[in-house]
């Protein structure tokens, strides 16, 4: 892959004229099973990547043969705001997992939450004349549950089933070649908007690489992070970003809601940085060392040093005590946590009474923050972690990797997405589908791969 930053433009100018004579050679790596994952985050951007030898369908754990991650440019508050600097953050994060992999990747799927990401809830149900259900019938349920929904200029990037029901017989996790006059399907339909979608989309051209399609970064982390039975049994899966905090809700084995909220970890910093007067880095850095959202003993007498804003060589250290540095966290990080729990109430989201909280990304990392989700939620609550890639290094195995490790979850065990669709009309869905064919013939290509 070509890389044109930090000071190598010339050697990548030259790389990058022969980028067209190796099409071949990349085409046919594109199709020998190499995934690359990217997580879009305001904090970082990560990069995994997964050889065809990855995935061990016995334990259905899998192989990263390559991590790349570099501190994000370009992306704020769940939104690209510098297509340059985002473009060369992901080169750079790409061209690191390549060096370790030993390999050169062709396109990305990208984990994010930008775009406002949300979910909707549809139903269909079609007439079958007491035959055996076949795949076809599927796609006409598939296809009439996404005509019922009526979304204003956002791109869908997630068809998923929630339940199939035959004749009223609900639960059904597989239809095909049951018998029954009236099949019915429950759908969950996750979409971003669609402008930024394309804006995404380019950004990951602009690093000389194809747009695979997005996946919703909630989604992805659920992936890697949870285990069967709490996707069975119910989960809450919480997503603490730099700039954003998401969610995604499993109930019967299936996904039944996404959402996101611009609100995150960088908001914490921005907090500090204020009530300390203090840089934007040093608020960082005290977080990190010295941050919690609970109270500890002699946090009054215990005092915090943070370096002062600007260049004035005379001007001292700023001095607070710790309790101050906790007072100015706790109420940002309860208040994230309220307003996710209220979205879900607002929503209407099936919560099982029994589910559980399940914390990923970097900002639940700061301490206290469990303990206040139990307080908020009032359910148990524990840390994520990348479960299903077991031989991680300590740096790239914590909850901030959740997403780009359930992309590649995701790609090794399914489900497979509906068909996403690239800027500038062009396609990146593997199947063979004419892009004029009508929705029917579209959901049934989707459906061999999903079912």
């Amino acid at each position: 892959m070509q890389q044109y930053v930090d000071g190598r433009g010339l050697q990548a100018l030259a790389k990058g004229r022969r980028r067209e004579g190796r099409d071949g050679f990349k085409a046919a790596l594109g199709r020998s099973g190499v995934v690359a994952a990217v997580d879009l985050g305001a904090s970082k951007v990560t990069c995994f990547i997964m050889k065809p030898d990855g995935p061990r369908r016995g334990d259905r754990t899998l192989t990263a043969a390559g991590v790349g991650y570099v501190q994000s440019h370009g992306v704020r508050g769940g939104s690209i705001v510098d297509m340059d600097e985002a473009a060369q953050a992901i080169a750079q994060a790409v061209e690191r997992a390549e060096a370790m992999a030993q390999v050169d990747v062709q396109a990305v799927t990208v984990s994010t939450t930008c775009g406002q990401i949300a979910s909707h809830r549809v139903s269909a149900q079609v007439s079958l004349g007491g035959r055996p259900i076949g795949e076809a019938d599927l796609a006409r349920a598939t296809a009439q549950a996404v005509a019922s929904l009526r979304l204003n200029r956002r791109q869908i990037i997630h068809l998923r089933p929630v339940a199939w029901s035959v004749d009223n017989q609900r639960h059904v996790r597989d239809p095909r070649a049951l018998f029954g006059r009236t099949l019915g399907l429950d759908m969950l339909v996750v979409s971003m908007n669609e402008a930024v979608f394309h804006t995404l989309g380019h950004c990951v051209e602009r690093a000389h690489l194809q747009f695979a399609g997005a996946v919703a970064a909630p989604y992805a982390s659920a992936l890697a992070a949870l285990e069967e039975d709490e996707m069975e049994l119910g989960s809450i899966c919480i997503d603490m970003g730099g700039g954003s905090t998401s969610v995604a809700v499993f109930s019967g084995g299936a996904l039944v809601h996404v959402d996101s909220l611009a609100v995150g970890g960088q908001h914490v910093t921005q907090d500090i940085a204020r009530g300390l007067s203090t840089s934007t880095a040093g608020a960082e850095r005290i977080k990190t060392l010295h941050g919690s959202a609970i109270a500890s003993a002699n946090e009054d007498r215990e005092m915090i040093e943070a370096p002062p804003r600007g260049d004035d060589p005379g001007a001292g250290p700023v001095v607070a005590p710790r309790s101050m540095l906790k007072g100015i966290i706790a109420p940002r990080v309860e208040e994230t946590l309220e307003l996710i729990k209220d979205r879900l109430k607002a929503a209407g989201a099936l919560i099982d009474p029994g589910a559980g909280i399940v914390l990923i990304g970097g900002a639940s990392q700061l301490a206290g923050v469990r303990e206040v989700a139990v307080r908020v939620f009032d359910r148990s609550v524990r840390l994520g972690r990348p479960r299903r890639i077991p031989h991680l290094a300590d740096a790239a195995s914590g909850p901030a990797f959740c997403a780009a490790a359930g992309v590649l979850q995701r790609a090794a065990f399914g489900p497979r997405e509906a068909e996403h669709k690239r800027p500038g009309g062009g396609r990146t869905q593997q199947t063979n589908v004419d892009p004029n064919a009508n929705v029917v013939v579209k959901a049934a290509a989707w459906l061999r791969e999903n079912l």
